[in-house]
């Protein structure tokens, strides 16, 4: 039987905080970004990217800081970057890229509070019955070993893609029930491995549910998040268990100010 997902881009509404730092290699001096800045925010318009702010090195790379709507996967943020940044110049100064770029997530917030965030979430949400909430305990997991700032390399750049998703069930619903917050667990947990993401922090509380975890890039962020909910979902029998809403932001090991320095050297 081939079972339909219960939650998709069509019937969920994301809230959401996409930021990105990309760093292109044109092979030649480009006009200084103030000369087309504007006009190539315009371009990125119905692509969902926006460019919030560019910077041209010495050796002629590129800096982009960049938000975009979740539902834009990274290897396409390259592409249109590039791709309309080239068209706009074409006629004046004709682009050609080195094959090689950089693309990584960031946040408001770095890694390290990111993930302190998620671990201490029992802690902020406590229970009346202490007996549930020493249960509760058993699903605040966090894997050492995890590096969400690690690299992934494609045949013609790099990507550092890491997420926070949040998940909501439905009018608030609350429980402490250990079997079913076991199926939730060992459901994200079979659905990280099988799509070889690499989670550094779960935290299950009554009503909802953290995760930080590095990604593919193959995906966009909204895909990610909606194939938590339907795997979870499947895995309580279809449960209908969701709001059909969602949060997923893009984190990372610099925040936004910290990148922003960064383009400011």
């Amino acid at each position: 039987m081939n079972l339909q997902p219960l939650y998709t881009l069509d019937n969920c509404k994301a809230a959401y905080q996409c930021r990105w730092s990309l760093s292109i290699f044109p092979k030649q001096t480009l006009p200084q970004p103030g000369n087309w800045l504007g006009p190539l925010n315009e371009a990125l318009r119905p692509d969902n990217v926006r460019v919030l702010e560019a910077f041209q090195q010495a050796n002629q790379s590129l800096l982009f800081l960049l938000s975009t709507t979740p539902s834009v996967a990274p290897p396409q943020i390259v592409r249109v970057v590039k791709g309309r940044l080239q068209h706009l110049l074409r006629s004046e100064f004709p682009v050609e890229y080195r094959r090689n770029f950089r693309l990584t997530s960031v946040g408001d917030a770095n890694l390290a509070t990111v993930e302190a965030y998620v671990a201490k979430q029992a802690e902020h949400h406590q229970l009346a019955d202490p007996r549930s909430q020493q249960l509760m305990t058993e699903f605040q997991l966090t894997f050492p070993d995890v590096d969400l700032a690690e690299p992934l390399n494609s045949a013609h750049g790099q990507y550092v893609t890491a997420l926070h998703i949040v998940l909501v069930h439905a009018e608030r619903w609350r429980t402490a029930e250990p079997t079913f917050h076991t199926i939730t667990r060992d459901a994200i947990l079979s659905a990280a491995s099988k799509k070889a993401h690499r989670l550094s922090r779960l935290s299950i509380v009554a009503d909802h549910v953290h995760f930080t975890l590095r990604i593919g890039y193959e995906m966009s962020p909204a895909v990610v998040a909606l194939s938590y909910m339907n795997n979870i979902a499947f895995r309580h029998g279809m449960l209908r268990m969701w709001m059909e809403s969602f949060y997923v932001g893009t984190i990372g090991a610099y925040d936004m100010e910290a990148v922003r320095r960064r383009l400011l050297k």
